[in-house]
C-alpha cells in the first residue's frame, strides 16, 4: 500500500474507528483528501460510510450536531471540538431543480458513491487501513493540475448547474486548468445557471474573485461568468484605443484583478470598476476612445447586479462606493483627504487606494509609475493622519450632545451644531479640544438667538 501524507484529525480517526468496530466501512472523502494530497490544510472534513443514517445516530448518540441532511444521508457529528459530516454511500436520482437530487438511494459500494461527485480531484477517498481509493484518476489530475468532470461532464453540469461556478472557483483557488471536454460542457450547460439561487451564485463569485488565480480562471471562462452575472458582459468587446491603455476593457479588468490584494471587497470593486465604460463610450475628433463619466453608469450597474445577487448590504454599499470613486485623482488636497476619511473611514480608504493601485497597474506602461507614486504619496499621508489619531467622527469629538444642551441647544439644533463642529475639526479649522469647541458652540448658539 502506497503511503500518503494525509493526517486525519482526531475526530475523524475516532469516527472511522467506531464505524469499523461496529462492522461498517468509513472513509474521508472529497475536498479534505484533495487538499491533504496538495499539502494544504483542509477547512472541513467529511466522512462517507456504508452505515445508514440510523446506524450513525445509534453509534454516536452523544455527538449529534444536526440532522437536517438526513433525507440525503447526512448526519453531522461533533467530536473533540470539531464538526464532521458523515454521509451514507448513495446514488443520486434525477435533479429536477438543477441543484439537488429529488431522491437518493443508499448503497454499500464506495465506487458508486464517488461516481456521483463533480470532479475527479474531489472523487477520492482515504482511510489509514487501506490507503487511497481513486477510481477516476483524481491523483493523476492533481499532478497535472487539471480539473476534469467525473464521467460525462455534460451530465454532471446538467444535474447541478452550480458545478459550473465551482469549476471556475477551483481553477481560481488551485491554479488548475479545466480539461477540454469539461470546458466544452461548461459552455454547453451555462444557461442552467439561471436556475441557481442567486445567493449561491454570489457566494461562488465572492470566493472566486478573492482566490489567487482569479484572473486566469475568469479569462478561461468568460461566458460562464456572464451567464451567472449578465451585468458583467458589459466588460466584453469594449476596445480602448487610448494612449492610456494597451488592453481592451475585459483584459484591463483581468490584469487589474491580478494586481489587487486578495480581499473580496477590493476584488469585487476591481471586477466591476469599468463596467460602465461601454455605456459611456465615445470617440473623439482624434479617433481615440473616451469614457467620460463612466463611473456613474458603473455605479448603477454594480448596484443593480449586487442587489439582484442579494449581496450583504454593507458589502454592496462599499463596493458601489469604491466603483464610484475609483477614478478620482490622487493625492487630493489635505482638506479633501480628511473629508474623504471622515466619510469613508480608514479601512475603506485603504481599499480605495488598493483598487486605484490595481487599476493604475493595468494601464499603459508609460503611465503606471507616476500613478503609483501618487498613490504611495496619498497612502503615506493617510497613515500619518491615522498615526495622529485625528478626529473624524462624532464619537471622537471632545464635546457631545449633553454639553450642547447645557449651552441651551435643543432638539435638531444639537445634531446640526455637532456636525458643524465636526466639519470644522475635520477641515483642520478647529482643534479637537473641549474648551475651544465649547467657545465655538457658544458663538453658534448666539447666532441662533439673533
Amino acid at each position: 500500500m502506497q503511503e500518503y501524507d494525509i493526517r486525519l484529525p482526531a475526530a475523524c480517526g475516532e469516527i472511522l474507528q467506531i464505524l469499523e468496530n461496529a462492522g461498517f466501512s468509513g472513509y474521508c472523502v472529497g475536498g479534505c483528501v484533495r487538499d491533504s494530497l496538495l499539502g494544504r490544510v483542509p477547512h472541513d472534513w467529511d466522512v462517507a460510510t456504508d452505515a445508514l443514517p440510523g446506524d450513525v445516530l445509534r453509534l454516536f448518540p452523544e455527538n449529534i450536531a444536526y440532522t437536517q441532511g438526513m433525507r440525503h444521508g447526512t448526519v453531522a457529528l461533533r467530536l473533540q471540538g470539531q464538526t464532521v459530516e458523515v454521509t451514507t454511500f448513495r446514488r443520486d436520482g434525477a435533479y429536477s431543480d438543477r441543484r439537488r437530487p429529488d431522491s437518493v438511494t443508499f448503497t454499500r459500494d464506495l465506487r458508486e458513491d464517488l461516481a456521483r461527485r463533480d470532479f475527479t480531484v474531489n472523487a477520492m477517498a482515504y482511510r489509514p487501513k487501506d490507503g487511497l481509493h481513486d477510481p477516476f484518476g483524481g491523483l493523476s489530475d492533481l499532478a497535472a493540475k487539471t480539473l476534469r468532470a467525473v464521467g460525462d461532464p455534460a451530465q454532471r453540469f446538467s444535474e447541478d448547474a452550480l458545478r459550473l461556478l465551482r469549476a471556475v472557483r477551483f481553477s481560481a483557488e488551485l491554479g488548475f486548468s479545466v480539461e477540454a471536454e469539461t470546458r466544452r460542457a461548461m459552455e454547453q450547460e451555462r444557461d442552467g445557471l439561471r436556475e441557481i439561487a442567486v445567493e449561491r451564485v454570489f457566494e461562488e463569485l465572492r470566493r472566486t474573485v478573492a482566490a489567487p488565480h482569479a484572473a486566469e480562471a475568469l479569462r478561461c471562462a468568460p461566458t460562464v461568468l456572464f451567464a451567472a452575472v449578465p451585468e458583467l458582459e458589459a466588460l466584453w468587446n469594449v476596445p480602448q484605443n487610448s494612449i492610456y491603455h494597451i488592453y481592451d476593457v475585459w483584459e484591463h479588468t483581468l490584469h487589474a484583478l491580478d494586481d489587487a490584494p486578495q480581499d473580496a471587497t477590493v476584488r469585487l470593486a476591481v471586477l466591476f470598476h469599468d463596467v460602465g465604460k461601454k455605456a459611456a463610450h465615445s470617440v473623439g475628433e482624434d479617433g481615440r476612445d473616451h469614457f467620460y463619466g463612466h463611473a456613474l453608469p458603473g455605479v448603477e450597474i454594480t448596484g443593480r447586479a449586487l442587489t439582484r445577487l442579494r449581496a450583504p448590504n454593507a458589502l454592496r454599499a462599499e463596493v458601489v462606493e469604491l466603483v464610484r470613486l475609483h477614478d478620482m485623482a490622487f493625492p487630493p488636497k489635505p482638506v479633501k483627504l480628511r473629508r474623504l476619511l471622515a466619510k469613508l473611514g480608514y479601512e475603506t480608504v485603504f481599499r480605495l487606494l488598493a483598487v486605484s493601485r490595481a487599476d493604475s497597474a493595468a494601464h499603459a506602461p508609460a503611465y503606471v509609475a507616476p500613478r503609483l507614486r501618487a498613490l504611495d504619496e496619498t497612502e503615506r499621508a493617510v497613515r500619518a493622519l491615522q498615526a495622529e489619531n485625528i478626529c473624524l467622527t462624532l464619537d471622537a469629538l471632545a464635546v457631545g450632545g449633553k454639553d450642547l444642551m447645557e449651552l441651551g441647544f435643543i432638539g435638531p439644533e444639537i445634531g446640526k451644531a455637532l456636525n458643524t463642529l465636526l466639519s470644522e475639526v475635520v477641515d483642520g479649522n478647529l482643534p479637537n479640544e473641549r474648551e475651544t469647541l465649547l467657545r465655538r458652540a457658544k458663538r453658534l448658539r448666539e447666532r441662533l438667538q439673533r
